[in-house]
């Protein structure tokens, strides 16, 4: 993204769960809360490139301008499809997202391999479950946290 005469090429993979992991994201809410989704990466001045998940919680890879945190970026997608699903889902007043989340910078080779991976959700899901799916990316990175802390 050009911004005056500065370039750059910022990709976040951000993956972050339902609080408490309730299956809340159905079949037919899915679709629209990731058009939703897409549309306040889009308002945000991203280009949203892979948005998928499961019942339980959200894969996105965005491409992001220099100026906006990612700490905003994921305030944002949070807060503001929360009050969303609130509002056309009242039966889902419960509806939150977890605190935390888990963010992952990408380079402009592996973008291609991180969308894959986010639009496979569902058939990748069939056989890791997303505590497994969550460490595993996490210590990829070098963390060795408490798993306990991460995955409350």
């Amino acid at each position: 993204m050009v911004r005056g005469s500065s370039w750059t090429q910022n990709y976040y993979h951000a993956v972050y769960s339902t609080r408490g992991r309730v299956p809340s994201i159905t079949s037919e809410l899915e679709p629209r809360l990731h058009a939703f989704l897409a549309g306040v990466a889009k308002d945000l001045n991203c280009v949203p490139i892979a948005i998928n998940g499961m019942s339980e919680h959200i894969h996105l890879l965005v491409r992001f301008p220099s100026d906006l945190a990612i700490a905003d970026l994921l305030r944002h997608l949070k807060s503001r499809s929360s009050k969303w699903i609130h509002q056309i889902h009242p039966e889902l007043g419960d509806f939150a997202w977890q605190e935390g989340y888990g963010g992952f910078t990408v380079s402009k080779p592996s973008v291609d391999s991180v969308e894959q991976y986010i639009r496979n959700q569902k058939l990748h899901h069939a056989q890791v479950g997303f505590d497994t799916e969550f460490l595993s990316m996490l210590r990829k990175t070098g963390w060795n946290g408490d798993p306990a802390e991460v995955l409350r």
